[in-house]
């Protein structure tokens, strides 16, 4: 929420205690001036010319004395003015924090939805209740997304079950069946599970950033997995092209190579029928490193391409062979750039196909 600059909680609050300060002062010189409008002849201290060794006239002791009561009435009614009013002035300074202390029990018990929107110019209270609102809309939306991954797994996970029930309901009644491609298609179907259990335990362990960083050069990690990738390219028809800079950067060579992995098979795989390319591209800039993968095909709107990344979604019908996926490639790269503190953006290609851009922090050069 965009807010119009204000003063600031501890400057409010020392105005507000100045302010008071002064006040009181001013009661204090109002009882001076009471005090010599009335007793103007009134001795308040001690006369030291008289040489009587401090004694005092009968009429100057009584009124030193009614000054020292009035004083003591004063003094006490400073005193609850100041409690009273120090109580009402801290409780109208700290009043936001109990509307972020009543957010934060509403999220205690799961209700996330709830945003404060604390209204009023910007000083420290109100950026900690806009810092408490954006942190729920990102948990909120995380929750969410977990849901939606939770739901698609299980999905995803049943189907393979389905199938391997099914073909064996069909061979139980079938006994005459050649077992064979019985065995073949279970092989398939198993080997599809372990694909899509491996994919969603690399998931999980990028999330938690819980892996060993070296100097890399990003620019060999595009080299090898397009070693790894040319006969697939091959196979297919697609043309590989790689370029640029040596890039530097620190992270995870195994977590690295899948990422570069995962997005030239994504971009192999969702190409051209026949004469597709594949451009391949390393950048260095101040403070960062830039991979770069462009790749021809179909046509992508902007709406479907800003989906790619959550987990189970594929850009067109799913691909049939050896080479389908599990629809976590993209899902798994974006937990990777995250997990190496860079960014992930996707964009289509006028001419079809889909341009993809991983920004991560440049590595420090080497000292000593």
């Amino acid at each position: 929420m965009d807010r119009a600059p204000g003063l600031s909680v501890r400057l409010k609050l020392t105005l507000s205690y100045a302010g008071f300060l002064v006040l009181a002062g001013a009661l204090l010189l109002a009882l001076w001036v009471v005090l010599l409008r009335y007793f103007p002849h009134a001795a308040i201290i001690e006369d030291t010319r008289s040489g009587i060794g401090g004694a005092f006239a009968p009429g100057r002791s009584f009124t030193q004395r009614a000054f020292g009561q009035t004083a003591v009435a004063v003094l006490a009614f400073l005193l609850v003015f100041g409690l009273v009013g120090g109580w009402f002035l801290a409780g109208r300074m700290l009043a936001p924090l109990s509307r972020v202390t009543e957010a934060t029990r509403t999220a205690a018990i799961g209700s996330l939805s709830h945003r404060i929107r604390l209204p009023g110019r910007r000083d420290e209270f109100r950026e900690l209740a806009d810092a408490f609102d954006a942190m729920l809309a990102r948990l909120e939306a995380h929750v969410a997304e977990q849901q939606r991954f939770a739901a698609n797994a299980s999905h995803e996970l049943r189907t393979p079950l389905a199938i391997t029930q099914a073909l064996l309901d069909v061979a139980r009644n079938d006994p005459n069946r050649d077992n064979g491609e019985l065995d073949e298609r279970l092989r398939a179907v198993n080997a599809r599970a372990i694909d899509l259990t491996e994919a969603l335990l690399l998931l999980s362990r990028t999330d938690q950033r819980s892996f060993t960083r070296e100097h890399i050069d990003l620019s060999l990690i595009a080299e090898e997995a397009t070693e790894t990738l040319l006969p697939l390219a091959e196979k297919r028809g697609v043309t590989i092209e790689t370029s640029g800079d040596i890039t530097p950067t620190i992270g995870s060579h195994a977590l690295l190579l899948q990422m570069t992995t995962n997005l030239l098979h994504n971009a192999i795989v969702h190409n051209l029928s026949e004469h597709g390319t594949v451009q391949v591209k390393t950048v260095i800039r101040p403070g960062s490193v830039m991979l770069t993968l462009e790749n021809t095909g179909a046509k992508l709107t902007p709406q479907l391409v800003s989906t790619l990344t959550e987990p189970f979604q594929r850009g067109a019908e799913r691909v049939r062979g050896d080479h389908a996926g599990v629809g976590l490639g993209l899902a798994i790269v974006k937990s990777i750039t995250q997990a190496h503190d860079g960014t992930l953006a996707l964009a289509p290609r006028p001419a079809g196909g889909l341009c993809v851009r991983v920004q991560l922090p440049a590595a420090p050069p080497h000292t000593g």
